[in-house]
């Protein structure tokens, strides 16, 4: 059961969001874990009840059946969100992963009973789906049934199909949950002077701290606190290095199995198909990022200028250019954050409200807490939340808003049901993006100092360099490990660090200098394990989001409700008649680079702002 202390919380409780912990016991209501595995197999007896039924069902039947699948999709949902978010918490709880494990035990056997319901829809032909699907009774599944159909050719056999499902427990899902739990126990040993820099303590000649805190000093201004912070990042990560490059290996083979069974042409596809994504139209986002290379290249090139360096390091890429290095509390950001959404829409901002006033988010860092930040969609009945791990630097206001904008994402479009909440990852990031940019340009407008607008520039620069080239760069990355994982075998730490180092000098050039340590920091990467050809959707949504707050800069306040509009309607439709709905036509081959020229205004901004603050000539 999650408690809180809910005294007014001092200063140095605040700078380290202590006391912001969400109340999940309500995923679950008065009913227990078990009660809900109870329900939820009696749902799964009653839809048992279809088997070999679709072949003749007419559009009120398929209503009636997609209602009953509709409601075990809730169930489920609500105690698997309850125990994911119960674990991500704290991953060296036992009782807490031996709950995960029963759940997902239990949800796997269930799954195996349903199996034939795809297969039977599958089966039926073109002709009969388009007259149901034409049905309006049929408007809350019509979309997500209609994308079922898609996978045809990659569906196997029922009993091929359940002893996948069942052994996914014991397989790819328990890999990717061994690996959370060797990164979330990942300690950083930091000097006594760089964690006193920091704020993490004084006393004794060393500090442990989590990966997180670590990760955080590569912002710090003082570049002695950025290199011993990376080297001690790096010796944290040493110890388990090989397990988790053989839990990646393992992975890596299991996906190509599956490819292989399934007939995906290459990695990539299953991911493509998901995000209702053509191969060559991904290809067409990675050949106009990676052709756009250039621009990161000449902001790190201008930033060792202005820190007064020949050249960066890896540990400097993040470097703050504040002339101070401000921390922030947890009032001060909430506030920041609501005050910007409120300048963008008032609806947006009562929102998002909610999210602090009932328990919808956990920021502090904590012993076994997961790495990172994500947004928790749950299930339509229910709401969202957000994990943070707060260190009370300027960039966790950014992440703030962006894991806000997923959650209102996820708030607005809670009437489109279960089928339809969700939209592709293409398009998962646009919500959060366009807060986090909302977030910074209201920043700006506060802002007269020369110095401090080059700081929080350069930041939000910075930002979408991070999430355009530098996931794209992740992305040739991936492709490189499973291209060769299928064609050599198990590859070594060493080739993984090889791999790593090519993509990553292929985006940066000659602007900064890789150093030896930085080999082994693909490892604590959870999207490469979890899943897998996730990256490129943030380029995609970042170029998307830059195109749409375009698009609101142009129109103004008359653009908010159709912004609005886009966020209610979840994954109702595909991405392109999305893209439509906020004037952006993503089958436009230009579309891509339009994006990218924003990227370009960005740097020309900072550049600007570097003049006028006196720090370049």
């Amino acid at each position: 059961m999650t408690t809180t202390d809910l005294s007014p919380p001092t200063p140095d409780d605040d700078l380290a969001a202590l006391g912001v912990a969400w109340d999940i016991d309500t995923l679950l209501g008065a009913d227990t874990v078990d009660a809900l595995l109870d329900r939820a197999d009696a749902q799964v007896a009653g839809l048992e009840q279809w088997r070999g039924r679709l072949a003749g069902v007419d559009a009120g039947g398929l209503e009636q059946l997609m209602g009953q699948l509709a409601d075990l999709e809730d169930t489920l949902g609500r105690v698997g969100s309850y125990v994911g978010l119960r674990l991500a918490v704290d991953t060296l709880d036992p009782e807490a992963g031996a709950l995960m494990a029963r759940v997902s035990e239990r949800a796997a056997q269930l799954a195996t009973r349903t199996v034939f319901l795809e297969l039977e829809w599958s089966a039926l032909p073109d002709e009969q789906v388009a007259t149901l699907l034409a049905d309006d009774r049929l408007a809350f599944c019509a979309h997500h049934l209609a994308n079922l159909r898609r996978y045809r050719s990659h569906l196997l056999s029922e009993p091929e199909e359940q002893l996948l499902a069942e052994k996914q427990v014991s397989g790819g899902s328990a890999w990717v949950r061994l690996f959370d739990e060797l990164t979330s126990s990942i300690e950083v040993s930091l000097p006594a002077d760089v964690a006193a820099a920091a704020g993490l303590g004084d006393g004794g000649e060393r500090v442990v701290a989590g990966l997180e805190q670590g990760l955080a000093l590569l912002a710090h201004p003082d570049r002695d606190v950025r290199r011993a912070a990376a080297a001690a990042v790096t010796d944290g990560l040493t110890p388990g290095l090989r397990t988790r490059a053989y839990v990646f290996n393992t992975l890596l083979l299991d996906k190509s199995v599956d490819d292989r069974l399934r007939s995906y042409p290459n990695w990539l596809s299953a991911r493509n198909l998901a995000n209702e994504a053509s191969d060559s139209s991904v290809a067409a986002l990675v050949e106009a990022v990676t052709a756009r290379y250039d621009l990161p290249r000449k902001w790190y090139r201008l930033k060792a200028d202005l820190l007064g360096v020949d050249r960066l390091a890896d540990y400097d890429r993040m470097a703050s250019l504040a002339t101070t290095e401000t921390q922030i509390g947890w009032s001060e950001a909430r506030e920041v954050v609501l005050d910007a959404y409120r300048s963008f829409s008032p609806v947006l901002a009562d929102a998002a409200q909610r999210f602090f006033d009932e328990r919808w988010i956990d920021a502090p860092v904590r012993p076994g807490k997961r790495p990172g930040a994500f947004c928790a969609y749950t299930v339509p009945s229910h709401h969202p939340y957000v994990l943070l791990n707060w260190t009370g630097r300027t960039r966790d206001v950014a992440t703030l808003a962006h894991e806000l904008g997923h959650g209102l994402h996820a708030l607005l479009a809670r009437p489109q049901g279960v089928f339809h909440q969700t939209t592709p990852l293409t398009l998962a990031e646009t919500a959060s993006v366009f807060g986090e940019t909302v977030t910074t340009n209201a920043l700006l407008a506060s802002l007269d100092d020369p110095a401090d607008r080059l700081a929080l520039l350069a930041s939000s620069l910075e930002d979408s360099i991070a999430t355009v080239f530098r996931q794209v760069a992740m992305n040739r990355f991936e492709d490189a490990v499973h291209t060769h994982r299928r064609a050599e075998g198990e590859l070594s730490v060493e080739r993984f660090g090889d791999l790593w180092v090519a993509a990553q000098s292929e985006m940066f050039g000659d602007s900064v200098e890789i150093t030896e340590g930085y080999r082994s920091w693909w490892s604590y990467i959870p999207h490469f394990i979890g899943s897998p050809g996730y990256v490129y959707a943030y380029a995609y949504g970042q170029l998307l989001a830059l195109s749409v707050y375009a698009r609101y800069a142009e129109r103004g306040p008359s653009f908010v409700e159709d912004y609005l509009a886009l966020l209610a309607a979840g994954g109702s439709m595909d991405p392109v008649s999305l893209g439509r709905i906020v004037d952006c036509d993503l089958e436009d081959p230009s579309f891509w680079d339009a994006g990218l020229d924003i990227v370009a205004a960005q740097l020309d901004a900072a550049v600007d702002a570097a003049r006028a603050s006196g720090r370049l000539a």
